[in-house]
């Protein structure tokens, strides 16, 4: 239950935060979500990473969709010299993700570490 709990709330968390703040208010929502739901070290991280990598590949996806991949696909030509849209969804999936994982791992430690 803490995991769905914490999965949802990082995800609406860093939402939210991503219409105020920069791109890397992500870690700050994953932190503090950490340090306040307790779970093991692992499962925070495990949470927070796929909480933010479906978040950043959802929205990026609806983003790529709303303008024909166009884009995209000019993106993925330059940074990989292949035409894949879908990787590059998934390649920003996996930085948010990394992101947040790493921030919620940092936060569960502070948390074991205070008790």
């Amino acid at each position: 239950m803490r995991f769905i709990v914490s999965f949802l709330l990082t995800a609406v968390v860093s939402y939210a935060a991503g219409f105020y703040f920069p791109w890397w208010s992500i870690a700050v929502a994953a932190f503090l979500i950490a340090v306040i739901i307790p779970q093991k070290p692992g499962i925070t991280f495990l949470c927070a990473f796929f909480s933010l990598f479906f978040l950043w590949s959802g929205l990026s996806f609806f983003i790529s969709r709303n303008n024909e991949n166009i884009l995209a696909h000019k993106l993925s030509l330059l940074i990989f010299n292949y035409d894949s849209p879908l990787i590059l969804l998934i390649l920003t999936g996996l930085t948010g993700g990394l992101v947040a994982g790493l921030a919620g791992l940092a936060g569960s430690y502070l948390r074991h570490r205070a008790n």
